[in-house]
């Protein structure tokens, strides 16, 4: 990995955009506590962290799947009157927050704003009428419409195509909750063993039951502004460098889809991912802490690849060789990613800036990555075929 970036283009000028604050509430299950009552502890955690008050902030973004309108969260944070925007885009609900707030910022709209993420979903997996999507009902009926059924098929198939075995799958989800036993805001943390996570009932094969994130609940913030003003808020400023959204295209394998052409193109999260990069200047290999959608176990091992990280295929001997681990060459989900995190949806973005930030500050504690990171990249994917791609510096 190459450490030394020099030929990044470091200039600050008045339309980049900085992170002053990160929030986050403990990911899990909290009986008696709202989505919104979460939000409001991850605002004020965030504001805290830049060191200035909710007066201060002059606009919000809000995402969620689960509370129909975010923007009410001022009732419980203060009656100021900014503009606050909700929005939802699936799983890439939070990097959707994320891009509208920084975009905002770098227009010259604002000086200073909040993106907040939240939700709290019921056990289980998510159930949903198809037709919410565009879906026709036999989709559901036929037992399509559980997305657990196409990570396994994708998983499956992928694993086929490039030589990749399930121990693989066993050792991507025993890394995040090893991760997670290092992160106090995680949802499971207690290690599981390559051999459990192999002899645990299979869901969808060839995924078992603890290679699948689990939906829950949680909530995040990170406060931004103009780059040439965030020296007066932090001494560790952490610049925005890209925020890129795609949608499949014509022939991407993909969930929520209802047929396969004969002619294939490659996800979203490749042309996310190419946009980001090319938009920051910098690539892969200039990268020191990742943050990538592990919905399952053969979700991260995919989106390696689709991110640029390694070839399809490489991924066998990359984790056999300790690549992906914390004090690997490619840190992966350094906090445990969804695996031991949890999905909250709105908020599961926000949660993978956080971490970013944490770890480029040099503030992640047990999970620190070793050396001075100072590019960080979150990847984000859901159905139907959304994803997104964020890269943070110093």
């Amino acid at each position: 990995m190459v450490k030394a970036i020099e030929g990044i283009r470091m200039s600050r000028s008045t339309n980049e955009v900085a992170i002053i604050g990160v929030g986050l509430h403990p990911f899990g299950r909290f009986e008696g506590k709202s989505a919104m009552q979460m939000a409001a502890d991850a605002i004020g955690l965030a504001l805290a962290d830049a060191g200035i008050g909710w007066k201060d902030i002059q606009f919000a973004v809000g995402g969620s799947w689960t509370v129909a309108n975010p923007d009410a969260i001022v009732g419980m944070v203060g009656l100021t009157g900014i503009p606050f925007t909700d929005v939802f885009n699936a799983c890439a609900t939070a990097a959707s927050a994320t891009k509208l707030c920084a975009d905002s910022i770098r227009l010259g709209d604002y000086d200073i704003g909040i993106a907040v993420g939240m939700d709290k979903h019921p056990r289980g997996a998510f159930t949903e009428d198809p037709a919410l999507v565009g879906m026709p009902s036999w989709y559901a009926q036929n037992g399509q419409y559980l997305t657990t059924q196409f990570f396994g098929m994708k998983a499956n198939r992928y694993l086929h195509d490039h030589g990749i075995s399930t121990h693989t799958l066993a050792k991507v989800a025993a890394k995040n909750f090893r991760n997670g036993v290092l992160n106090p805001n995680a949802f499971r943390r207690k290690p599981i063993s390559e051999e459990a996570i192999l002899a645990s009932p299979i869901l969808n094969y060839p995924l078992t039951q603890y290679m699948f994130c689990a939906p829950d609940e949680g909530a995040a913030a990170v406060v931004m502004c103009r780059a040439d003003i965030a020296h007066r808020f932090t001494t560790k400023p952490v610049y925005v460098r890209a925020v890129e959204i795609r949608t499949r295209r014509y022939g991407a394998y993909e969930v929520n889809t209802t047929y396969a052409p004969v002619d294939e193109d490659v996800s979203p999260t490749v042309y996310a991912a190419k946009a980001a990069f090319e938009k920051a200047g910098v690539s892969p290999r200039d990268v020191d802490v990742i943050q990538l959608q592990d919905t399952d176990a053969g979700a991260e091992v995919i989106h390696m690849a689709e991110a640029g990280f390694c070839a399809d295929g490489e991924q066998e001997k990359l984790l056999a060789d300790g690549a992906t681990e914390i004090s690997g060459a490619m840190p992966v989900n350094t906090d445990g990613g969804l695996i031991a995190n949890g999905e909250p949806i709105g908020a599961s973005g926000l949660r993978q800036m956080h971490e970013l930030v944490r770890q480029l500050r040099g503030q992640a504690g047990e999970r620190q990555v070793p050396g001075t990171p100072r590019v960080g990249f979150a990847q984000v994917y859901g159905a139907p075929g959304t994803a997104a791609a964020t890269i943070l510096s110093t």
